[in-house]
């Protein structure tokens, strides 16, 4: 693996410093109590780095897929797991998209998933929009909020590289939020195939999740996908719970890269 490669996150550091810094220390000295909650001083960085130029910017990297993958894809209620800035709909098509529910726990991002989504057409004030501060883990509060009612499609757009237990939480959400015939989109950096650059994610890892809410780079979240297995309803043991899956790669994206993307479309039974 070139050097180059290796140290590139570096660059996306010290960019990530120059944007929030500042701003987080400024929310630190409102705000001395946050000096005893660190996992919030990372939230507020992150919401800072997203809010400079990151979010736009790595919205329009990963456009086109997100335009191969969503767009044709998703329909009805549709729950999208870490929405950001409410990116995602944008790509959602309105004649087949019926409900826009968004989980972001980064509560300093839910201006701009609301406004995402009144620009899209989906609004809080006739059920058509949710925002819900939970995470992709908190299965309850999601089939609560929705008053128990399953939802067609679960995109998961740079994610699962950030919640707790991700297997878990993808297993719980396809058995017990996802509609039967529902789709399971998702694009995510996961840990390369390769050892080299899979050595170097691993590497990398200890310092990004702290900076960065918790996003690691050495999770394998294509693998965890398709290799998910559910309890049987009759107690049988255990099952796959895709009727179809399908994997692929990012177009053009070079295997040494840090960040390397799959891209899934399942469907289940």
């Amino acid at each position: 693996m070139k050097a180059t490669a290796a140290v590139g996150l570096l660059t996306d550091i010290w960019a990530s410093i120059k944007i929030a810094l500042l701003p987080t220390l400024k929310e630190l000295v409102a705000r001395p109590s946050l000096f005893f909650t660190p996992s919030e001083i990372s939230r507020i960085f992150m919401a800072k780095v997203w809010a400079g130029g990151f979010g736009d910017g790595v919205d329009e990297g990963g456009r086109s897929t997100k335009e191969h993958l969503i767009t044709p894809n998703a329909f009805g209620a549709v729950l999208d797991l870490g929405a950001g800035h409410g990116h995602t709909v944008r790509y959602l098509d309105h004649t087949k998209v019926s409900r826009y529910i968004a989980l972001e726990p980064n509560t300093n991002m839910h201006s701009f998933i609301r406004e995402a989504a009144s620009e899209a057409g989906y609004h809080e004030s006739d059920g058509s929009f949710i925002l819900l501060s939970c995470g992709a883990e908190e299965t309850t509060k999601i089939l609560a909020a929705l008053d128990s009612v399953q939802v067609d499609t679960v995109v998961s757009i740079l994610t699962l590289c950030s919640v707790p237990d991700p297997e878990k939480t993808i297993r719980n959400l396809v058995r017990d939020v996802l509609k039967p015939g529902g789709l399971f989109l998702f694009y995510e950096h996961v840990l390369s195939h390769r050892s080299d650059v899979a050595w170097w994610q691993r590497f990398w890892t200890p310092i990004w999740v702290h900076a960065f809410d918790g996003c690691r780079l050495d999770r394998p979240t294509d693998i965890y996908c398709a290799d998910l297995k559910v309890e049987e309803d009759n107690g049988g043991g255990l099952r796959s719970p895709w009727r179809e899956q399908e994997l692929w790669n990012k177009v053009d994206e070079p295997e040494e890269h840090l960040f390397w993307h799959q891209v899934g479309k399942f469907v289940k039974d």
